[in-house]
């Protein structure tokens, strides 16, 4: 274990420091994604469908010509 009580209080300090920022880091990811929901629900469904299909038919993949014998 740890023998010197130095390492063991600069350990615990170390503990209490991450477990102290961490809601203070993840509160700007919740606002965030409890902004875009937000967003989202303003919009109605058949247009998020209709954006969604045209975003597909802009970016879908090129198909490869056929080859003719």
């Amino acid at each position: 274990m740890l023998r010197r009580p130095i390492t063991r209080w600069a350990l615990l300090a170390a503990v209490l420091v991450v477990i102290g920022l961490c809601p203070a880091t993840a509160a700007p990811i919740a606002w965030a994604s409890a902004g875009a929901a937000t967003a989202l629900a303003a919009v109605p469904g058949k247009v998020l469908l209709g954006l969604a299909v045209i975003a597909y038919l802009r970016n879908r993949p090129a198909t490869a010509p056929k080859a003719s014998a």
